[in-house]
């Protein structure tokens, strides 16, 4: 496998800890997942993915590295120091993998998901010109820094989720409090456009992998030593201290 340079410079502001200036930026998205591909043999083994869907535009997708992976209540700061950007979002612990020839998979998926609160800490690895280039974000895992995980709800009966009742506080400031329309306006159909588009892909969607499918605000960078504290109503509460 050819490792192409802008996974050379990911990784090396991994291991450093020290932002790498953009070389090579991807032309397609196809080169962007090369480069995805390429950072994932070298630092899995991956705990999930995070998918969006954009009118008018195909599903993203991008890994989540296990190692990133954590429980409600710890404390993360960014690799870099500074702020770390925050999103609330719903999330699915996969408990089985649907078939994905079925005619009825949306249906399945309340017999191989269930649904959790999660918190996904942003931040980018890369710096420079046209570093937020959207096509970059997406080659640097679409800048994912971390993911906090809370509880799960059991019994799920397979309903789709369109707008759910949130709360998301940074400190004293209030992200988001009532009803709101969860990205791509049904979370479960972000999941199967996600299932239908990875593939191998990193090494696909694998039992006990935990998907996200967009954030419930707009993302926010907060700065070390916010308390931040989210709720899904029906789902449960969250907490992260950004260190």
């Amino acid at each position: 496998m050819t490792i192409p340079a802008l996974a050379h410079a990911i990784l090396q502001a991994r291991h450093d800890r020290r932002r790498a200036y953009l070389v090579d930026a991807p032309l397609d998205a196809a080169s962007a997942y090369a480069v995805q591909a390429a950072v994932a043999v070298a630092t899995g083994p991956v705990g999930g993915f995070k998918t969006a869907r954009k009118p008018g535009a195909a599903p993203i997708m991008a890994p989540i590295f296990a190692r990133d992976i954590h429980p409600s209540g710890t404390q993360l700061s960014s690799a870099f120091g500074g702020k770390l950007g925050i999103e609330l979002e719903l999330g699915f612990r996969v408990t089985a993998l649907p078939d994905l020839a079925a005619s009825d998979l949306t249906a399945q998926l309340a017999k191989c998901l269930e649904p959790l609160v999660v918190i996904e800490t942003v931040d980018t690895r890369l710096h420079g010109p046209d570093s937020t280039a959207p096509l970059v974000q997406l080659a640097d895992n679409q800048i994912n820094a971390g993911l906090i995980t809370g509880p799960t709800l059991h019994g799920w009966d397979g309903r789709s989720f369109a707008t759910v009742q949130a709360r998301m506080m940074a400190g004293d400031t209030c992200l988001l409090d009532g009803p709101t329309q969860v990205p791509g306006g049904d979370a479960l159909a972000s999941v199967v456009g996600l299932l239908q588009m990875v593939g191998d892909h990193c090494g696909g969607v694998q039992v006990g992998h935990v998907i996200i499918t967009g954030s419930l605000h707009p993302l926010t960078y907060v700065d070390p030593g916010t308390q931040v504290a989210g709720r899904i109503d029906g789902i449960g509460e969250i907490a992260v201290t950004i260190g």
